[in-house]
This record gives C-alpha cells, structure tokens and sequence, in this order.
C-alpha cells in the first residue's frame, strides 16, 4: 500500500525544532501499516529534516549555537546575498543536514528509538509555513 500527504508546519522561529507530533497529527493513515517504511521531504533550500534528542531542549539549542559557528553569516565569498544574510548559510545547513528522513514503520508507528524525534531546522529568520511531503509504503 502507498499514501503520499501534504503537510504543512507552522511558521517557527529560527533553530531546531522538534515536530514529531506535528507531522504525526497529519498522518491518521499511519495506523494502517503493520510494516513499512515513512519517507519525509521537505520541499525547501533553506530548511531541513533530521533526527536527534527528543528529551533536552539543550541539544536543539546547542545545534543552532553549533551551525551558527559553522556556517557563520556575512562572509566576504558569498555571492548569493539579495535574499538577506540569513538566506545563503541557510541554503549550506540543508545541504549539510539534508531535506529528507526515512523511518521505519511497525505496529502503526513509526519505529523511532526511545530518544529520537524528527527535527525541523529552520535556518531562516522567518521561514514561514514549511511543506513536507510524507510518503507511506507498507502493508
């Protein structure tokens, strides 16, 4: 079986955000699979998806402490600047972290270890709405 969905996240501040939920109150056809797997896209350049720590907020905090160093803004060699300081190292974090997860589907559920979350990075200063593309396949 196969379900593709549209979801769509809330505008958020820039850093990491954790959105497990979010994504998990739009997928009800989840339920449905004994086993599988869920692919997730996101359909920007300058916001990603991964997973990390669901428990401390510390982490998330420190992931944007850590690629804020990483892919400093304003830098000399950058030639892509008419869409803001911000649009340029945001297009660099994506690329680093990438725009797409897959996870393993048991029970109904996605199989995520004890600790684990899906992370929105949102590497702009005002993003807006960010649309994922869910993609389901089991039985």
């Amino acid at each position: 079986m196969w379900v593709q969905k549209r979801i769509v996240l809330k505008p958020r501040a820039r850093g990491f955000h954790l959105v497990t939920d979010e994504v998990l109150s739009q997928l009800p056809e989840l339920g449905r699979f004994r086993v599988g797997l869920a692919h997730f896209f996101i359909q920007h350049t300058s916001a990603s998806l991964g997973l990390n720590e669901n428990a401390d907020s510390d982490v998330r905090r420190d992931m944007e402490a850590h690629f804020n160093h990483f892919v400093p803004e304003r830098q000399s060699y950058y030639r892509h600047v008419l869409e803001g300081a911000d649009d340029m190292p945001a297009h660099i974090k994506c690329l680093t972290i990438g725009s797409s997860i897959t996870v393993p589907i048991a029970q109904g559920v996605l199989a995520l270890g004890t600790w684990q979350g899906i992370y929105l990075g949102e590497h702009r200063d005002e993003g807006g709405a960010r649309i994922i593309i869910a993609t389901l396949n089991g039985e």
